[in-house]
């Protein structure tokens, strides 16, 4: 029987995407559904660190030494996605002496280059170090944007014929007897790009071979077919600061722990984590005393973080597997490897297979060994190219860097745009059009949101990850309304305003656990002038069935009530 695709992938995270892209590289027919936007899961709300392995080199060295080979590779093919940051492992005087000395070792067992630095040297590093910082380890961390990561990989496979469709929810798994043949999916607004207001469908989409790339949703998915796969989700809080209090990954030198780790980020530093297994990857609480955790304990690490500002905080759930009768009762001891679930040899159903747990950093090596399996399957005989071909926007960034005047790249917004596009700069911003800032935190201009909008629709949002247009200090404030209107003339003024409406409640959803202080002000400024000033909260211009603008539905004075008072402990600068 004929069927619509060769291989269908579910899941458009880190490793769905780099599976989509490596089948299709290798001639592959292959199509890839995404409930929401790329990203839109895990590895949309990740810390955004590029791990070296050093954090796994004592617990977990069978995982270090897979970072570290992927921190290579990455370097090499997705160069305008990473920031070459380094990383420290920093020993407050209470943290062990031995602990400190076995990470060290671990890292050189590992192949993990680790360089063993005083406090003061630390400190000439990263000034604001606390001053009893003893020692610390170097080592080749570095920060990696998801977002552009994950796009360009889909952009390169339907460069190479794959078929990627967003918005398009798995509503159930096509089985007969003990063959599974497809999927049924249901769109947002139809296949292709998103266009707000539009009417759904669904739609049947069968395959040769399906694989299950959801990670902490496998467990849902894997049931629509009566397969039980025992994911174990565990959620992590991250809160972003205001600016970058360091340059550098700080690490806390010490084992596993809540809040132990500061990921510099493109404009922001990220504090990260919690790790608490939960039952719902889509339910679960979001509680104050995580952020107050991440902030208090990180302070010990970096003082100032205690006066500087948090702009929001969000959460995100790690697809964590362990093969059953393991046992494990902490989270924090569950391994970071992978694992590929063949379900015709495990479950005796044929045509689809599970990749369950792993880090973003080793994306690109599980799809390549789900990809082999893939063609194992379907008796295709190709090797895998992912390694040394380099994804779109990181071709050729030696040139670009010796063309940046071409377009004045030595301008503070230019150089952001370069940072961003990589090889594409020339396509994107070469244009006779005007082209001025839209999004001023982030220096994003006209050009970039205009060519994310090709890519994506009226997904505002979709063109948030594109371009981090809206990720900056006011938190979409100021350019949330800008970006909507750039989508004129092409989409109507209700497209334009559902549009808007879900972006700013996007927006707005992650900053109720930071409003406190300075950014209790800056949420209160944001309110004015999409509440009051644009009258978001009762539009005369609207009609019958326009959407309502929920994100101010309780208004920010409920939340000043909970965050705001909560700082009694003179840390109302935050």
């Amino acid at each position: 029987m004929a069927r619509d695709t060769d291989v269908l992938v579910l899941g458009g995270g880190s490793t769905g995407c780099g599976i989509v892209r490596d089948l299709a590289m290798r001639g592959l027919d292959v199509t890839l559904v995404e409930r929401g936007n790329l990203t839109d899961g895990t590895t949309g709300r990740m810390h955004g660190l590029l791990h070296s392995g050093g954090r796994y080199a004592v617990s977990d060295q069978a995982s270090a030494r897979e970072c570290i080979e992927e921190n290579r590779v990455l370097r090499e093919i997705a160069g305008h996605c990473v920031e070459e940051t380094s990383g420290l492992f920093v020993k407050r005087p209470e943290d062990s002496d031995e602990y400190f000395q076995k990470k060290l070792e671990g890292c050189r067992d590992c192949d993990i280059p680790a360089q063993v630095l005083s406090g003061r040297e630390a400190r000439e590093i990263e000034p604001y170090l606390a001053k009893d910082i003893d020692r610390a380890i170097e080592v080749p961390d570095g920060a990696i944007d998801p977002f552009r990561l994950c796009v360009a990989n889909a952009v390169d496979a339907e460069r190479h014929g794959a078929r990627v469709e967003t918005h398009a929810e798995v509503i159930d798994l096509l089985r007969e007897g003990d063959d599974v043949y497809g999927v049924e999916v249901r769109h947002d607004s139809g296949p292709g790009k998103r266009t707000h207001r539009t009417p759904g469908t669904t739609e049947e989409i069968t395959a040769e071979y399906v694989v299950n790339a959801t990670g902490a949703w496998a467990g849902q998915i894997g049931a629509m077919a009566d397969l039980d796969i025992e994911v174990r989700p565990s959620k992590g809080v991250m809160t972003i600061m205001n600016v970058r209090q360091v340059d550098t990954v700080v690490n806390r030198c010490r084992p596993k722990g809540d809040a132990d780790i500061i990921v510099p980020h493109e404009t922001t530093a990220i504090l990260g984590t919690t790790d608490e297994e939960v039952e719902d990857p889509d339910d679960y609480p979001e509680e104050q005393w995580e952020v107050d955790q991440m902030i208090d304990t990180l302070t010990e690490l970096v003082p100032i973080l205690e006066e500087a500002r948090t702009v929001r905080s969000f959460w995100g759930v790690r697809p964590l597997y362990e093969p059953p009768g393991t046992g494990t009762q902490d989270p924090t001891d569950i391994t970071r490897d992978f694992f590929l679930l063949d379900h015709d040899e495990r479950d005796g159903v044929a045509g689809i297979a599970s990749i369950v747990g792993g880090k973003f950093t080793t994306y690109r090596a599980m799809a390549e060994e789900i990809a082999d399996h893939v063609c194992d399957e379907l008796g295709v005989d190709t090797r895998c190219h992912t390694a040394d071909e380099a994804l779109p926007g990181s071709e050729n960034l030696a040139e670009l860097e010796d063309a940046m005047d071409d377009f004045g790249l030595r301008s503070p917004i230019a150089r952001r745009s370069k940072q961003r596009l990589g090889s594409r700069s020339r396509e994107v911003l070469e244009t006779d059009e005007a082209n001025p800032v839209i999004c001023t935190c982030e220096g994003v201009t006209r050009a970039e949101i205009q060519d994310a909008i090709e890519q994506s629709g009226s997904d505002l949002n979709s063109v948030r990850i594109r371009t981090r247009a809206s990720m900056g200090n006011c938190q979409g404030g100021f350019c949330t309304q800008k970006m909507a209107h750039e989508l004129h003339p092409e989409y109507d003024e209700p497209t334009a305003r559902a549009a808007l409406d879900e972006l700013y409640q996007e927006r707005w959803k992650g900053q109720r656990h930071a409003l406190w202080g300075e950014q209790l002000s800056q949420a209160m400024l944001s309110y004015a002038l999409h509440a009051t000033t644009l009258n978001r909260d009762a539009d005369p211009a609207g009609v019958e069935d326009s959407l309502e603008f929920e994100a101010f539905d309780s208004g920010p004075d409920t939340a000043t009530g909970t965050a705001a008072n909560r700082r009694t402990d003179g840390g109302e600068g935050r």
